[in-house]
């Protein structure tokens, strides 16, 4: 039987206008995982089952080269894009499909099956193509991974920006901007999917970043689930109207987040703290004038609380929910700040970055 892994995700900075070309993001893996397990069967038909997304298991045929699912109530799609990519790619290096059981095992939802937003749709795509390549025996880097697994994840979401994919990817900080989603388009209608792995992807950047000395992570949870992709799709269709205002976002966001690398660069936890404050702010003007509700009030008394013990603390993600992020150095009293939370609703969660080995 052959495992991989691939971590969850926390946004720290730059939500939002990360969806736009040029405008970076910051983002940090976190040690809570999807694990995909896959053996070869000796049977006609393939299993792919997952305690966390159904009760019932899909099965599923070989016709050919194709894949054919007999389950209509399909739960599992980014999943069996995953599966569908990663296997178009591997008929092009001439490689005999064959039949098997994938077994999906995941981390990052609560224990009553709640979501912390910790970008669990990326990490089961990456966990899953890394799972198929070793499967045939494919060697693979990080970049191979990380193309086809936004390549599998945009095809079902259809909106985005990878970032979480990233994330997934090489672990760790990182600084990330996003690929021209209408080039890929383009170049996956024309050319081959090997072709297009091969290729520089215009606008793509993905940056280690390593944190300041004395500077520490600390996630809240709020215990409301968020749906990031619906968010997404509110504030796209509202891009036209806002016109002047969003092409404003975009550029504080942008200016906000490259001192922010900054900070990182220079081993500068002050100057972190202080964007982190900026990006909030910018946050809060941009939900103000998409009308949509990103720092929730329960989020609102997350970082109301971390700041009074000198944390810098903003939403994660796309809001709405899920969890908030506080920067925090070796002044910050952990423990009471944690117990403040407690008291007011809000789960400390025990999660620590989370740096992936490179690939092979």
């Amino acid at each position: 039987m052959i495992t991989e892994q691939a971590p969850g995700k926390l946004y720290i900075a730059g939500e939002y206008a990360v969806l736009e070309q040029d405008c970076p993001a910051i983002l940090v893996a976190v040690n809570q995982f999807i694990r995909v397990s896959i053996t070869k069967t000796k049977s006609s038909t393939g299993l792919i089952h997952s305690k966390q997304y159904s009760q019932d298991s899909i099965h599923w045929v070989r016709h050919g080269a194709e894949m054919v699912i007999d389950n209509r109530d399909n739960p599992f799609e980014y999943i069996l894009a995953a599966i569908s990519f990663t296997e178009r790619f591997c008929l092009e290096k001439h490689i005999e499909m064959q039949v098997y059981d994938l077994y999906i095992n995941s981390d990052l939802d609560s224990a009553d099956g709640k979501k912390y937003g910790l970008g669990s749709s990326a990490a089961v795509t990456v966990a899953t193509v890394k799972a198929i390549l070793r499967f045939y025996n494919v060697p693979f880097s990080n970049e191979l991974v990380y193309k086809l697994s936004a390549i599998s994840h945009y095809s079902v979401q259809g909106n985005g920006s990878a970032g979480d994919i990233a994330a997934s990817v090489y672990g760790g900080w990182l600084a990330y901007q996003t690929f021209d989603k209408s080039w890929l388009k383009q170049e996956l209608a024309h050319r081959s999917l090997s072709e297009v792995v091969d290729e520089a992807w215009p606008g793509l950047k993905i940056q280690l970043l390593t944190p300041p000395t004395g500077m520490n992570l600390m996630i809240g949870w709020s215990q409301k689930p968020a749906s990031t992709s619906r968010l997404v799709d509110e504030t796209n269709a509202n891009k036209e109207a806002l016109n002047g205002k969003y092409r404003e976002f975009i550029r504080l966001s942008r200016k906000c987040v490259l001192k922010m690398i900054v900070g990182f660069e220079r081993n500068d936890i002050d100057l972190i703290k202080k964007q982190i404050r900026e990006n909030r702010k910018l946050l809060q003007h941009f939900a103000a004038i998409n009308q949509i509700a990103i720092e929730i009030p329960r989020l609102s008394k997350l970082i109301n609380i971390a700041e009074s013990f000198g944390g810098a603390a903003k939403t994660s993600g796309a809001g709405n929910g899920d969890c908030g992020i506080v920067i925090t150095d070796e002044q910050t009293n952990i423990a009471a700040l944690e117990e403040e939370w407690r008291q007011n609703g809000i789960m400390p969660l025990d999660f620590h970055v989370h740096s992936v080995k490179l690939a092979r």
